[in-house]
């Protein structure tokens, strides 16, 4: 019997997840032992103290206005004393007492009276506990207490009990619609969570130009100029609550957050939520934009003005929670010099550090948060020994592009400042941008996150969000999983989208289920490539079906997609549109503008009619690009406006293009007669076409053979097509024949006109068992007849091989000259010591990672480790050579532990010695490492490949066994080359298995 896990057993317990992934309190169903927020249209008054943080306070006015959201009763809400408690709700009803320990005079007088056990709560960050009291004040008989051990744990409390109620942490930034409900019940022992996984847990605004500051200019302006005003990060604020979350970088480019609005700071603590700034803008100060008229920002040459100028950074915030942003940066992001100057930089944190003791007047400044960001070169400072004071948090970034570059090592793991990571779901830069729409797995957020706790990087954690829409649900994994890390591991990330899509679309279990698929899809068909890298060649146009099953998988999931969006009812769509529809049908979209001008240029170089219908599909399609654009900025009356002005389509280097422009299309003269004749001829495999010269057709292109077809018996396609058509204005009819009678045609004949320019024929193998062993030739031919031209005559090379097994093998067999193999469907998984290599469902390109669990600091001499092994049956060698290859399909991990320690693998072909195989070299601590940047390196094909070579290899059964050295390697393919391969973006397709 398949075991349920908690969350799933808590979904079948109450009618909706609303709250996704927590400890479920609330029911909907009266509870004899439970207390009853609303009930036959009573509401418990709810009660607080006047002395509670203002933020305590606004976040109870909103878990008010949420109970009336849910039931549309509205309860009492009002400051209470222990005198008046009894008469707090006027209406007879029990009442909920909410407040902050040590805080609330209300709250100590309760637990004062009733003796309640707060020892999880004392002295704790962010923690709380909701339960059923008796006799808390004197004429109160029992009462709901919601206690929280400081500020934001009362108003996390608050919360999370609105989402349980059926608000949604974005029913505005999302438009997700209330949940409504007639009653509400909490259970008598109430919830209650500890410390956070994480410290301080924060978003960071970015990149906001175009779409989220022209949408702010709209909406927030108030006649200030300033889009980034309190009004609008009031929203910001209360999400990032919501979300659990209690850090903000602010707007950088496009803002001065302590300039543009003095009521921002003012605003942020009012609310809760602590501030800093990027890891370029040291000290408070939003720089470079406040950084003017004061000359160079220049250390060695202008100390003095940028030391003034940071210190009125800190006067100006001392008064309000915030981490310190440490060190420097040069303008715009960029390296503050050529050289690593170490003594640089630590002349400039001897500087801030002063500048901190003399504005808080202490002597030690331990006690204040400050944060180093160890961002590209910076990080060389620190690994060249620049010292680092041990209260300041060290925060390792990733790549830009979602891999952790660092982690403390095992021996400084105690520093008291700790450290932590900045990630991204949103770039500008090398090797080029990616901020349209959501390009990322949640599978691979928590690989990489999951390896951050493991590794102590629990101080402090923020996520680049770009424009915040539209990356919801990856900010609310991001932040939540930093809340609570052991919620989620990597057979439960489907559990949670799932129960995302519960609370948000109010759908049922199988429909959640379908939209988790439909999630799972859309972000690893964007992972794989984020589509600001996409061309029209990007997936291979001939070869393995590949670009015909791309957008053949993009329309079953806008298909999918469009059934559930026209399900909903009204008041859900909007929300659906945004957090689903849209990025499906505007990737959907985009990826088929790429493919079909790919094929439009190809079909150009054949001389066939069809590219002009080609053309037009895509002028078409371009077209419907700006249409999706405008129907989301038209939502709810224009709420969204600017929110997708982001340009996407045809960048040509790292940054954004000014306008989108259209792949490039072509057209041939359509009254025009191609040179060769009336038909043309492409096979399946090839680039070229027949009859005529084409410089695809062979060598030499011209005077070429004709083409050859291949198919064998254990083929993933069962056959093979060859395209028949039009040539020019001139129709034709034609027909196939085989020359033996094994040969199975879909068609013998056809019709070609200017209104049907093309035909598909597929060529099989009508009975395989009839065949011979080996090889089987046939020759295929096509005739066309046309009233005006001659005879048109193309013969097709059909070679069909059968191939035998050997009784009792079980594993993959070659087909055409490769294997193909998932990682995950390995025939033997051997552990040692409690470690095996474990899949990641749903990471990855095609199917999944397998990566070593549990990962621990241990490591394994090479063939020693924790090993899978794959079975497989070759028949070729390349070239007949006695060689193979295998390539190894990694995701692109850096060297993240120590630089002594790197990733690293090993591999052996048949018990042989086995081959160590580091796939990221060693490199400056300043730099990417090699092999990473440019277009087609392997960040940006999201893969990094390792190629062996195994020599005097005969053909037969062989065992591939690969054997874990280091932890963190994530194998999600192999692909062994027998002589076969052929280019593609995601390799050949799985073999078959017997």
């Amino acid at each position: 019997m398949k075991r349920l896990s908690i969350f799933t057993a808590l979904a079948l317990l109450v009618p909706h997840a609303f709250g996704i992934g927590q400890q479920s309190c609330v029911s909907f169903k009266s509870d004899p032992s439970g207390f009853a927020v609303v009930s036959g249209r009573r509401a418990a008054p709810v009660l607080i103290s006047e002395d509670d943080w203002p933020g305590v306070q606004r976040a109870a006015a909103d878990f008010v206005a949420d109970i009336q959201r849910v039931t549309g009763v509205k309860p009492t809400f009002k400051n209470a004393t222990s005198a008046n408690a009894a008469q707090g709700g006027g209406s007879g009803s029990l009442p909920i007492i909410i407040g902050t320990l040590g805080k609330s005079s209300l709250i100590d007088q309760v637990v004062n009276a009733t003796k309640l056990d707060v020892s999880s709560l004392t002295g704790k960050w962010e923690s709380y506990l909701s339960k059923r009291v008796e006799n808390p004040l004197p004429g109160v008989s029992n009462a709901y207490v919601i206690i929280g051990s400081d500020k934001r744990g009362s108003i996390y409390a608050l919360y999370d009990h609105s989402e349980q109620f059926g608000v949604s942490p974005w029913y505005w930034w999302a438009d997700v619609p209330v949940t409504t409900q007639s009653n509400l019940f909490v259970s008598a022992s109430g919830c209650s969570h500890g410390e956070p996984t994480v410290k301080y847990r924060g978003i960071f605004i970015n990149d906001e130009q175009p779409a989220l500051q022209n949408w702010a200019q709209e909406k927030f302006t108030n006649g200030t100029g300033a889009p980034f005003n309190h009004f609008f990060y009031s929203n910001v604020f209360e999400l990032i609550l919501r979300l659990r979350g209690n850090y903000l970088w602010p707007a950088m480019w496009a803002g001065k957050f302590g300039v543009d609005d003095l009521l921002n700071q003012f605003t942020a603590d009012y609310y809760g939520v602590v501030m800093g700034t990027s890891h370029q803008e040291p000290m408070m100060r939003s720089t470079p934009n406040e950084f003017t008229g004061l000359g160079k920002w220049d250390y060695t040459t202008n100390k003095e003005a940028i030391k003034k100028y940071l210190k009125e950074g800190v006067e100006r915030s001392k008064n309000f929670e915030s981490v310190y942003t440490m060190g420097m940066r040069g303008f715009g992001d960029l390296p503050l010099s050529e050289d690593t100057n170490i003594q640089l930089m630590e002349g400039v944190i001897a500087d801030q550090t002063q500048i901190l003791k003399d504005v808080f007047q202490v002597g030690d400044v331990s006690g204040i948060p400050q944060v180093w960001a160890l961002y590209k070169e910076v990080e060389d400072y620190y690994v060249h020994g620049l010292t680092v004071p041990d209260y300041v948090t060290l925060l390792w970034s990733d790549d830009n592009w979602g891999n952790i570059r660092g982690f403390l090592p095992p021996d400084k793991r105690n520093r008291t400042g700790g450290a932590g990571v900045y990630y991204h779901f949103d770039y500008v830069g090398d090797p080029r941008n990616f901020k349209w729409i959501i390009s990322t797995q949640l599978q691979k957020v928590h690989e990489q996150l999951s390896i951050a706790v493991e590794r102590a990087s629990t101080r402090l954690w923020i996520v680049n969000i770009g424009d915040l829409k539209p990356y919801e649900r990856e900010i609310e994994f991001f932040l939540g999983y930093g809340y609570n890390a052991t919620r989620w591991t990597p057979n439960n990330i489907n559990e949670y989208v799932t129960s995302w899509a519960q609370r948000e679309f109010d759908v049922d279990a199988p429909t959640a289920g379908t939209i988790n698929s439909i999630v799972a899809n859309l972000t690893r068909y964007n992972s794989r490539r984020h589509p600001e890298l996409w061309n029209a060649t990007t997936y291979s146009l001939v070869n393995y079906r590949e670009a015909e099953t791309v957008l053949a998988d993009w329309k079953s999931l806008e298909a999918a997609s469009t059934k559930i969006y026209n399900s909903l009812p009204q008041s859900y769509k909007a929300a659906f549109f945004q957090l689903v529809h849209h990025p499906v049908i505007a990737s959907a979209n985009l990826q088929a503008i790429y493919v079909n001008a790919g094929w439009n240029n190809l079909r150009a170089v054949q001389a066939r009619l069809s590219t002009n219908e080609l053309a037009e599909t895509v002028q078409k399609l371009f077209e419907v690009d700006y249409d999706i654009e405008t129907q989301y900025h038209q939502l709810l009356n224009g709420k969204w406006n600017h929110i997708m002005d982001q340009t996407h389509v045809s960048y040509d280097y790292w940054q954004q293009p000014m306008q989108n422009s259209m792949p490039p299309i072509t057209k041939v003269q359509a009254r025009k007669q191609a040179l060769p004749g009336v038909m043309r001829i492409a096979p399946e495999y090839t680039l070229g076409a027949w009859p005529g010269d084409n410089r695809n057709n062979c060598k030499d292109g011209y005077n070429c053979p004709d083409p050859t077809l291949s198919l064998n018996n254990f083929d993933n396609f069962n056959n093979r097509y060859v395209d028949v058509g039009a040539a020019g204005p001139n129709p034709f009819t034609f027909t196939v024949a085989a020359n033996a009678s094994w040969v199975r045609l879909s068609t013998s004949k056809g019709s070609i006109s200017t209104k049907n320019t093309e035909q598909r024929v597929f060529l099989g193998v009508a009975d395989w068992s009839q065949l011979s062993d080996g090889v089987n030739a046939a020759l295929v031919t096509f005739t066309a007849t046309s009233s005006k031209f001659p005879v048109s005559v193309v013969n097709v090379n059909f070679v069909a091989t059968k191939n035998a097994v050997p009784a009792g093998f079980k594993g993959f067999v070659e087909s055409q000259g490769v294997v193909s193999v998932e990682a995950a469907h390995h025939q033997r998984n051997t552990p040692v010591s409690d470690i095996a290599w474990t899949e990641l469902p749903g990471l990855g390109k095609t199917l999944s990672g397998l990566t070593p669990l549990p990962r621990s600091a241990q490591s394994f001499e090479i063939g020693a480790g924790p090993s899978v092994e794959y079975d497989f049956l070759n028949f070729n060698t390349i070239g007949g050579s006695g060689n193979l290859t295998a390539t190894f399909l990694l995701s692109p991990s850096l060297n993240a532990a120590t630089d002594e320690k790197p990733l690293a693998f090993s591999v052996s072909l048949d018990g042989a010695a086995p081959i160590r195989i580091q796939p990221v070299p060693a490199s400056s601590r300043k730099s990417d490492p090699p092999g990473w940047g440019t277009i087609n390196g392997w960040v940006a094909n999201a893969i990094n490949k390792q190629t062996v070579l195994f020599t005097g290899i005969a053909p037969g059964k062989h065992t591939l066994k690969v054997s874990m050295m280091e932890p963190a390697v994530v194998l999600q393919k192999i692909v062994i080359d027998a002589g076969g391969i052929m280019e593609s973006y995601l390799g050949p397709p799985e073999s078959k298995i017997v």
